[in-house]
């Protein structure tokens, strides 16, 4: 058993699978259709747009403190340090319910601050449980997760604003996007810059916002990782990674594509396309 535990959250878009693998330790955001919460790990991505088809309309929230503490409590009473990395904390409150269950282990749970999300905190979260195994200890991951961060860009293009502006956790540029897209009736392009969105760019069709994900992307070649997340997309993600890859220069088998779940879907709709790059160290 490794002596670092790695803890995250169902903002990674991991499967239960990978983190068997990997013995990453996943607490759920929360996921609500009207009165009803429930664990996001506990709808699948099926269940979730048979709701959302139904008419509900989701709402998100952070883990419970008390999730974080029995967790943390498990790991340390096997002997283990936890780090837990936790999805930025520039839009969801799930970093503070991480961090405030870790004041109950002084000494025994770091908590990282990925500023990302999806599968480039899932690349994150995965680097860290892989040394973990290796035994690399507590300040060299912490190191790799600072590089890696500081390496990551990550590109969103939105079909529509309507379950950004109705989640609430991107209120800062919703008044900007509301005024391009009524004026332009376009497709906002949104990277995450230092664990925020903002507004990059503007196209007039879902195709031309593909070829602008993958031009800004280009610009931070070489890469030492690249990924791919959609909504209700699955048609034209492999298509889409394919382009990305012979622009990259990487292997597409090397790009790994998942439907975002849950969590993500709430805030960005369907039709969304995302995809970003780890910059090689130089």
């Amino acid at each position: 058993m490794s002596k670092i535990a790695i803890v995250t959250d169902t903002g990674t878009d991991l499967t239960p699978q990978q983190t068997a693998e990997l013995g990453i330790h996943v607490v759920p955001l929360m996921v609500t259709f009207g009165t009803k919460t429930f664990p996001s790990s506990d709808l699948s991505i099926e269940d979730y747009w048979a709701r959302v088809k139904a008419g509900g309309r989701p709402g998100t929230s952070q883990p419970p403190t008390g999730l974080y503490e029995q967790v943390y409590r498990q790991l340390v009473e096997a002997g283990q340090q936890v780090l837990c990395l936790a999805i930025t904390s520039k839009h969801s409150g799930t970093f503070n319910s991480a961090w405030l269950a870790a004041q109950n282990f002084p000494g025994q749970v770091t908590v990282f601050d990925t500023l990302s999300l999806a599968l480039a905190q899932a690349y994150q979260a995965t680097t860290a449980a892989r040394m973990a195994r290796e035994g690399a200890s507590m300040e060299a991951i912490l190191q790799r997760l600072e590089s890696i961060r500081a390496r990551t860009h990550f590109v969103i293009a939105l079909d529509t604003i309507e379950s950004l502006r109705r989640g609430g956790r991107a209120d800062q540029i919703i008044p900007v996007l509301e005024r391009v897209v009524k004026v332009l009736s376009i497709k906002p392009l949104l990277e995450v810059r230092d664990g925020q969105l903002k507004l990059l760019a503007a196209a007039r069709s879902r195709e031309k916002s593909h070829r602008l994900i993958i031009d800004e992307l280009a610009k931070h070649t070489p890469v030492e990782a690249a990924v791919v997340c959609h909504t209700r997309s699955a048609d034209i993600a492999p298509a889409f990674a394919a382009a990305l890859a012979a622009r990259l220069g990487v292997p597409v088998e090397s790009i790994p594509i998942a439907e975002t779940g849950a969590i993500l879907a709430s805030h960005a709709g369907p039709g969304v396309m995302a995809a970003g790059v780890i910059q090689a160290e130089r």
